[in-house]
């Protein structure tokens, strides 16, 4: 039985990625009334503020100031997105 697939498309001022995403997927992961473009930004907001996370707080090594601010600025805009720090969302903080 083929699956139905939505088509997301994703843009910044000089390039564009189009993924195709298993309807029942967004469905399940959506909240009544979201697009299946909001809930691809949530999902990627939660894999970016994730993988910053894991760079600063767990990587190997020395982490430039640079990229500490860049964590925090997601860590923020996360906030900003789901009205609740990533420490609330996932348990885990530091």
């Amino acid at each position: 039985m083929a699956t139905e697939n939505r088509t997301v498309t994703l843009s910044t001022d000089d390039a564009s990625d189009e993924i195709d995403v298993p309807a029942e997927l967004l469905e399940v992961l959506g909240e009544d009334g979201d697009s299946a473009a909001q809930i691809v930004g949530d999902v990627a907001m939660l894999g970016l503020a994730q993988q910053a996370h894991g760079i600063v707080h767990h990587g190997h090594g020395e982490v430039s100031a640079e990229l500490e601010t860049a964590e925090s600025e997601i860590m923020d805009r996360f906030e900003e997105r789901f009205g609740q720090t990533y420490a609330e969302v996932t348990g885990h903080g530091h």
